[in-house]
């Protein structure tokens, strides 16, 4: 099935397809489980994580809150330092100004290192719209691109795909069979992209931080394909989201500990890329010529929102997928969006013009709060989607059958007696479906959660109907401990009036 035939569907309807797949399932367990585990060590290794995750909280909220202040001061810099700065309100005015970019350098090939912006912006099928070749160098996202996907997660596009359906991609581009080894399948794409790098015209990256005190751009990655895409073209653009700015190098120090740890349990990535400008004379690589394009696209739209601010203060680390117990059943594709997971929930409907449409999204989440203990930042993404689900309500999107269900319960739990009726009916009733303290019919509201799982039988007793046994059972228990240490005591003063050790 096609991105675009899943995009007309709900988020429910999505999830039954990734709950269905089994290889899908099977797949994005496993990958989220090693990180999760792995970024659990290292933060355990690192002695004083809840410490650094307070600084560097502090750091997103002062910075955030005087985002106007660092944004003029990293474009003053950048300018300084030789780079052509440009703002975009929307997304269709950064694509217009990146196809005016390759249009006025007649550029024929632009290669990419990751970038979740240029996903947002769908650049890709804009630079193909004017005979621009765009070519992503990150493995994953190069995988992706070649079955026609979006990226399943923030960190690893390619996390629901296995060597062997990676080798019959590359396979249809090599024009011969690759064997399903790792080895043999890197070796490949090596070779092909070199030759992108060296005939590309433009590079197009995306921007980790941007530091203000020094207009500098600073990028995290493991293969050392950004390095390239920023020294070898003659033209470098950047695509850079409003928040993504920190005061000074010295918060980098912060931020380059919380996110290997947190995205992939690495103490630092491989390479880290400190970007001041095109290449100067003395330099011996590097672009001729360096823009930097600074998004907002719906971000300007949480300043000053007490509920949503925090959201801005987001590292793009991962570690709230892979935290999540939802994200880990159906990956990133049943989201609907360029953002996945728990961010993606609560970012996809800040960022889009149309909330209506994304107001599913928020139910995909169980409101465990476990995005909010992974996350280095201590963004409260559980507290967002109750809002996001709250606005939804007030706003009367919420359908007939929620709202008098909600109706109802309130009316059950704003009275124990109507409480205590409604449990001694369910106990009552119940027995008609009840198999060996299961409930497992699919039919109603039991249709759904049922397909995967089985629903608990209500308990014959209630725990305060039980209390009154359970209190005496205390007592008794508690009587008789009384009655021990007495004993105990009693004896060990027996033994010390002997002269002897206590038994």
């Amino acid at each position: 099935m096609s991105t675009a035939d899943k995009s007309s569907m709900s988020v429910k309807q999505r999830s039954r397809l990734a709950l269905n797949n089994d290889f899908l399932r099977s797949a994005v367990r496993f990958t989220t489980e090693r990180l999760r585990s792995g970024k659990l060590q290292a933060s355990a290794d690192h002695g004083n994580w809840e410490a650094w995750r307070e600084r560097g909280r502090q750091i997103r909220l002062h910075t955030i809150a005087h985002l106007d202040y660092y944004l003029n001061m990293f474009a003053d810099n950048a300018r300084a330092n030789g780079v052509h700065v440009h703002f975009a309100d929307t997304a269709e005015e950064a694509v217009e100004l990146s196809l005016k970019i390759a249009e006025r350098k007649s550029a024929k090939s632009v290669v990419k290192s990751k970038s979740m912006v240029s996903e947002e912006l769908h650049l890709n099928k804009a630079l193909e719209s004017i005979s621009v070749e765009a070519v992503e160098t990150d493995l994953g996202e190069y995988i992706i691109q070649l079955a026609n996907e979006a990226p399943s997660h923030i960190i690893i596009p390619a996390i629901h795909k296995n060597r062997y359906q990676i080798a019959d991609l590359l396979s249809k581009e090599a024009g011969e069979t690759l064997p399903p080894e790792t080895s043999v399948l890197a070796g490949f794409v090596r070779n092909k992209l070199r030759e992108k790098f060296l005939d590309a015209d433009i590079g197009m990256t995306g921007c980790n931080f941007a530091i203000a005190e020094t207009g500098s751009m600073v990028l995290f990655e493991n293969e050392g394909n950004a390095r390239m895409v920023t020294t070898v073209p003659k033209t470098q653009i950047t695509l850079m989201g409003m928040e993504r700015i920190i005061p000074s190098w010295s918060d980098l120090e912060v931020m380059a500990t919380l996110l290997p740890r947190s995205a992939t349990g690495q103490k630092l990535t491989v390479y880290m890329s400190g970007i001041t400008g095109p290449r100067r004379e003395q330099d011996g690589d590097g672009p001729d010529e360096m823009h930097i394009i600074i998004i907002d696209n719906g971000r300007s739209l949480q300043l000053g929102d007490p509920e949503f601010q925090e959201l801005l203060n987001c590292i793009r680390c991962g570690a709230c997928l892979n935290a999540c117990p939802v994200y880990r059943q159906i990956g990133g594709h049943a989201y609907g969006g360029t953002y996945s997971g728990p961010i993606g929930a609560v970012l996809t409907p800040a960022l889009k013009k149309n909330v209506a449409e994304w107001d599913d999204i928020a139910n995909a989440s169980s409101l465990c709060g476990a995005c909010y203990e992974a996350c280095p930042v201590k963004i409260p993404l559980h507290d967002m989607l109750v809002s996001l689900r709250r606005r939804k309500v007030e706003a009367g999107r919420a359908g007939k059958l929620e709202g008098a269900g909600m109706k109802g319960f309130a009316a059950v739990m704003s009275s124990s007696k109507r409480y205590r009726a409604a449990v001694r009916i369910g106990q009552i009733g119940q027995k008609l479906v009840v198999r060996k303290g299961e409930i497992r019919m699919k039919v109603g509201p039991l249709k759904g959660w049922n397909a995967y799982r089985v629903t608990p039988s209500l308990p014959k007793s209630s725990f305060r109907e039980r209390w009154p046994t359970l209190e005496q059972e205390i007592r008794t228990g508690l009587t008789q401990m009384d009655s021990e240490i007495e004993s105990k005591l009693r004896q060990i003063i027996r033994d010390r009036n002997k002269g002897g050790e206590p038994s």
